[in-house]
C-alpha cells in the first residue's frame, strides 16, 4: 500500500516538473513575442497557458486523492500541501505570460526599444529564476532554493531602473507615445510578479526540506 502511495507521490513530482517546464516555455515565448512581435506567437502563448491551467486542475485532483487515500505521514503532508501551493503560483506565472502577450499584441512597445533597455535583462532574470526554482524542486535542494529567493533582488533592481527610465521620459519633451510607455511599465510589472511567484515556489521547496515556511509573497 505504501509503495503505491509513494509511486503516486513520484507521479505528482513529475507532473509539477512538466507544468513548470510549460511555464518556462510560456515565458520564453512571451519574451520572443516582445522582441519579434510575430502575430502567430500570441496564439501559441494562449495555447500554452490553457495547457498550464489543465495541468493545474489535474495536479490539484491528484493532491486531493493523495490526502484522502490513506493516513499520510508528516513528510507527505508537507509535500502535498506545498505542491498545491506551488501549482497555484505556476498557474499565475502562466497568466502573467499571457498578460504580457496581450499587451505586446497592441504593438505600442517597439522591439528596438526593448532590445536596448533594462526590460530585456529583467525578463531574462525572471526566466532564469523560474528555471532555478524548478531545478531546486527536482533536486530538493534547499540551498539552490535560497539562491532563487536572493535572486529576486536582481529583478527588483532592474524594475527600479525601468521606473527611473520612465520618470526621465516623462520629464523630457518626447511624450508622443504615452500608451507605449504605460504598456512598457505594465510588461515590466508582470515580469516582476513572475519573479515574486518564483520566490514563492522556492519558499515552498524550503518548506518541504525544513518544515518552516518563511516570508511569503502574494
Amino acid at each position: 500500500m505504501r509503495a503505491a502511495y509513494e509511486a503516486e507521490l513520484e507521479e505528482l513530482n513529475k507532473d509539477i516538473v512538466s507544468m513548470s517546464e510549460q511555464c518556462i516555455k510560456a515565458i520564453q515565448s512571451a519574451i520572443d513575442f516582445l522582441l519579434t512581435q510575430d502575430g502567430d506567437q500570441q496564439a501559441d502563448i494562449t495555447g500554452q497557458v490553457q495547457q498550464i491551467s489543465h495541468q493545474e486542475r489535474d495536479i490539484e485532483n491528484l493532491c486531493l486523492r493523495l490526502l484522502l487515500k490513506q493516513q499520510p505521514i508528516a513528510t507527505d503532508l508537507r509535500n502535498v500541501s506545498a505542491a498545491l501551493k506551488m501549482v497555484s503560483d505556476l498557474e499565475r506565472i502562466g497568466d502573467n505570460a499571457d498578460d504580457i502577450a496581450e499587451i505586446v499584441a497592441k504593438k505600442n512597445v517597439k522591439p528596438e526599444a526593448v532590445k536596448d533597455s533594462d526590460l530585456l535583462p529583467m525578463a531574462r532574470a525572471a526566466e532564469d529564476m523560474l528555471s532555478r526554482a524548478v531545478n531546486s524542486f527536482v533536486k530538493q535542494d534547499e540551498s539552490l532554493a535560497r539562491m532563487v529567493i536572493d535572486g529576486d533582488d536582481v529583478v527588483d533592481e532592474y524594475f527600479d531602473k525601468v521606473k527611473l527610465d520612465l520618470v526621465k521620459y516623462f520629464d523630457s519633451d518626447n511624450q508622443e507615445n504615452i500608451d507605449g510607455v504605460l504598456d512598457y511599465f505594465m510588461i515590466a510589472k508582470y515580469f516582476e510578479r513572475i519573479a515574486d511567484h518564483c520566490v514563492n515556489i522556492a519558499q515552498w521547496v524550503v518548506f518541504i526540506a525544513t518544515g518552516e515556511l518563511e516570508g511569503h509573497t502574494n
